[in-house]
């Protein structure tokens, strides 16, 4: 960079929306209302609050908590004291929180009583410095049972103000801002790193595609450890946007928000879609509201059910390693006029390429780095890829993973779709064994590890089920070991111990063997063509 650029970053969003609207609404949390100015201020004494408790540059911090004030102010202390966030998700069991606190070397964890419970009783989180409590949804102090002297208030470090008020900026833009976990195919989460580069460009994508603008009333229903929010965290307040804090989506509770705080805008994956449209508070919106949906492709008919509630749906197409969304189903002037159901399944392709993003392109799979595009002609199958500055920085701690996704130099989605001759690319299969839930990606080698574990199991196969609800479900094919018995609700049961209970099968069919390829490789195609019906 030149003597006169400065480095992007989205905490200058913050710095802006404290210039022009200091006195704005800018969250919402139950009682709670913070303006503009007081959530600068609650910000800056955080991120002086870190540094006094010895927060270096690069140290991680990490947060377990619903969509709250605290959440979203942490994604503006932690950087702008220096450090890394790493938002974790709030289904995952002890263990698995406690592998994501060691790999990403956590200094500090922040986190409601309720979900920070059971990772003390666990004996998790060994490894951090200070366990702080944030306050409960009414501002009361979250109380913890102590297991020892690192559990600490939230209070206590946002006491003190900082005598001079940090910048809003940074001297390396290409530096991580966030570690956000995903599931792989090896059953491990992978730490994939955004930069304060790659976040501020996201946040401007997310702000065109979504029509972000300064009176848009945001609710969250997407969670705010999914990507950073999509990096809406950093987007609505870019445009001095007021985040509306939902902390678990209900359809009674999501409408009395959306009618008293008069909700403009929200996003989830498509069991929130559902979950609005099959509320017996659904009413008609007449186009004061819309929902963007990813996680997995939105049916048809749910898009069709909210847009005749007068709810416009914004389809976009993404991964944890994109920042979320990378590309958006933009209609077409012409498609205005067609029939529902038509009209709807051409929202449900993935789209093109967000304004922030680079194409999109769908190319053969092959094994070497050869890239060629698939003829545009929708019919023939090729691996997504993409590259750019919506493209993760790496996976932390994975040099080898992260030279295997950028093979070629992109990154390879492990998604198989089609390329459409009006340029839309539409994803038909996913070429990793990965089950979509809910918008959850759920590791089908993690669930089936969980299942192998009983001692009275011999084999097991997991693939994806269609739900009415959640889109997807882990469906599991077991082979008992010799005289052994377990029934379909205790092997369940058992698993869930071992896993967060969102990737527990919800059914399992016991076999008398798996099908196999001749050198012993489960045919997992054939499971999925038979859990299909």
């Amino acid at each position: 960079m030149s003597g006169l650029d400065t480095a992007l970053t989205p905490l200058r969003f913050l710095e802006r929306s404290l210039e022009a609207h200091p006195e704005r609404e800018a969250i919402i949390d139950g009682p709670r209302r913070f303006t503009y100015r007081q959530m600068a201020d609650t910000v800056q004494r955080l991120s002086e609050g870190l540094k006094r408790r010895g927060l270096s540059d690069g140290d991680t911090v990490a947060v377990l908590a619903p969509n709250s004030a605290e959440a979203l102010i942490a994604h503006y202390a932690v950087p702008l004291a220096g450090g890394v966030l790493v938002m974790l998700n709030t289904r995952l069991a002890p263990p698995e929180i406690d592998y994501i606190l060691g790999h990403s070397q956590v200094k500090f964890l922040f986190g409601d009583a309720g979900l920070l419970q059971p990772v003390v009783d666990a004996g998790a989180a060994s490894g951090v410095e200070a366990i702080v409590v944030h306050p409960d949804e009414d501002g009361s102090p979250g109380e913890l049972n102590p297991t020892d002297g690192r559990v600490e208030a939230y209070a206590d470090w946002t006491a003190s103000a900082p005598e001079n008020p940090r910048a809003w900026e940074v001297e390396d833009e290409t530096a991580t801002i966030t570690v956000n976990y995903t599931s792989g195919t090896t059953g491990r989460p992978k730490g994939v790193m955004y930069t304060h580069r790659g976040a501020y460009l996201n946040s401007l994508g997310e702000v065109i595609t979504q029509d972000f603008a300064p009176r848009t009333r945001y609710l969250w229903t997407l969670p705010m450890f999914h990507c950073n929010g999509w990096c809406t965290t950093w987007a609505l307040t870019a445009v001095s946007g007021t985040h509306v804090c939902l902390r678990a989506v209900r359809g009674t509770e999501a409408w009395r928000l959306i009618d008293d705080e008069n909700i403009t805008r929200m996003a989830g994956a498509p069991v929130v879609l559902n979950t609005i449209a099959g509320a017996k508070e659904a009413h008609t919106m007449d186009g004061a509201l819309s929902i963007t949906t990813a996680g997995a492709p939105p049916s048809p008919t749910t898009i069709a059910l909210l847009e005749e509630l007068g709810i416009e749906v914004i389809h976009v197409y993404g991964l944890t390693e994109s920042y979320g969304p990378y590309s958006v189903c933009e209609p077409q002037p012409e498609w205005i006029g067609l029939p529902v159901d038509e009209c709807a399944a051409l929202k449900s392709r993935q789209g093109i390429g967000m304004i922030s993003a680079d194409r999109m392109r769908v190319v053969e799979v092959r094994d070497d780095d050869v890239l060629t595009d698939v003829p545009a002609d929708g019919a023939t199958m090729g691996e997504i890829i993409m590259r750019g500055n919506n493209v993760m920085k790496g996976y932390l701690g994975a040099p080898e993973a992260t030279a295997e996704a950028f093979r070629g130099g992109w990154f390879h989605t492990g998604d198989l779709a089609v390329m459409h001759p009006d340029g839309y690319v539409q994803i038909l299969d996913r070429a990793k064994d990965i089950v979509i839930s809910g918008g959850e990606n759920i590791s089908t080698i993690e669930v089936e590890q969980a299942i192998v574990a009983h001692e009275s199991v011999a084999e097991a196969a997991v693939v994806g089920m269609p739900d009415d609800k959640w889109g997807q479900r882990p469906l599991a094919y077991v082979v008992l070991g010799p005289g052994a018995e377990v029934d379909e609700a205790g092997l369940i049961a058992f698993v869930k111990t071992r896993i967060a209970s969102y990737k527990a099968p919800s059914a399992v069919e016991f076999v008398d063997a798996l099908p196999t390829t001749s050198t012993g490789k489960i045919r997992k195609n054939a499971l999925r063509e038979r859990a299909q019906g």
